[in-house]
């Protein structure tokens, strides 16, 4: 990847994170993430997952509680080697059947071959998805 990011390239990576998602599949989203470094903030306020071990478990024990997934994006930039997205998803807490609706922001900071470095999320759930 050169120093920038194209629309393309960006689209192509949040592909893959749905599909992850949908699919919950730590080990298909850890893949989209940097072998080198990769921090998920899954909250502002908390102490990003470091690194691809600990983002996989993160995935697993999240998504795990989780059916039925349903994600949706629309770009919102991409500049230099950052995007920004708004996403939207749906599920089915597994433990109690209730439906939850998320929305949310992200930010993804690329490496040299595409996968995220350092990624953002800021949402909102009518119920916690996990």
């Amino acid at each position: 990847m050169s120093d920038t990011l194209t629309l393309d390239r960006f689209e192509e990576w949040l592909r893959r994170y749905k599909a992850a998602w949908e699919a919950r599949d730590p080990k298909a989203a850890a893949e989209i993430f940097s072998p080198e470094g990769a921090e998920y903030y899954w909250t502002p306020l908390e102490p990003p997952k470091s690194g691809l071990k600990e983002i996989a478990q993160a995935w697993s024990d999240a998504t795990g509680r989780q059916r039925d997934v349903r994600f949706s994006f629309n770009i919102l930039t991409v500049s230099g080697r950052i995007g920004i997205a708004r996403w939207q998803a749906s599920l089915t807490r597994a433990e109690s059947g209730q439906q939850a609706q998320l929305d949310g922001i992200l930010l993804a900071e690329f490496d040299d071959s595409s996968r995220c470095r350092v990624f953002r999320e800021w949402w909102h759930s009518t119920y916690p998805p996990y």
